[in-house]
């Protein structure tokens, strides 16, 4: 078991927000990540509120995506942890380039904490950035392509053996209404659930 907060606070520069979670690493076989942390850690997936705002619009996808999930530990449970690119609270409406690249060292040694990991989920287009940056900084080329996420959802891609799934943001007022981007975001948690599973 590992606690996360522990784990990465010696990577953490002032202000960051850090999962308050313990798990088995070794469960773990997909890690969704969230564009941003809430401006209060309470909120955050593993948080203190009941419930984390952050869960009030994730735990539907999951629903919705076949997994009954009424919390994050029933999510997991069914070995999926879920994180932000952005360890500090949005200061405006838009990600600064800085802040996603300043936060870049705590999500490359979440992934790195999985190893049997099958599949990523990148929620947004923060996440996609952030991970783009990562592999870029591994093989001097981005895991995904400039191109829109709807017209790569349905395209299998891989960065090494882990299935690579760009989505929508799963938090926020906004998916609540955007219905086709929940719908979309749901498909896509259950096509990632069908895979770790298999």
């Amino acid at each position: 078991m590992i606690n996360l907060t522990e784990e990465l606070a010696p990577l953490a520069g002032p202000g960051m927000h850090l999962p308050a979670a313990t798990l088995d690493p070794s469960l773990i076989r997909a890690v969704m990540i969230n564009e941003v942390v809430p401006e209060h850690p309470e909120d955050d997936f593993y948080g203190a509120n009941d419930p984390p705002f952050y869960l009030t619009t994730a735990l539907p996808l999951f629903q919705r995506a076949g997994l009954p999930a009424q919390s994050i530990r029933d999510v997991t449970d069914a070995g999926v942890y879920i994180t932000n690119a952005v360890k500090t609270p949005k200061k405006d409406t838009n990600v600064p380039a800085e802040d996603i690249v300043l936060s870049l060292p705590l999500l490359e040694h979440e992934l790195d904490l999985f190893p049997r990991l099958k599949a990523v989920m990148l929620m947004g287009d923060v996440a996609r950035k952030a991970f783009n940056l990562i592999w870029k900084k591994k093989t001097g080329r981005n895991a995904l392509p400039a191109v829109s996420t709807y017209k790569l959802r349905k395209t299998p891609l891989y960065a090494e053996n882990i299935r690579i799934f760009p989505s929508y943001i799963m938090t926020g007022r906004n998916i609540l209404i955007e219905k086709s981007k929940a719908d979309m975001a749901a498909e896509d948690i259950r096509t990632m659930l069908e895979i770790i599973r298999s």
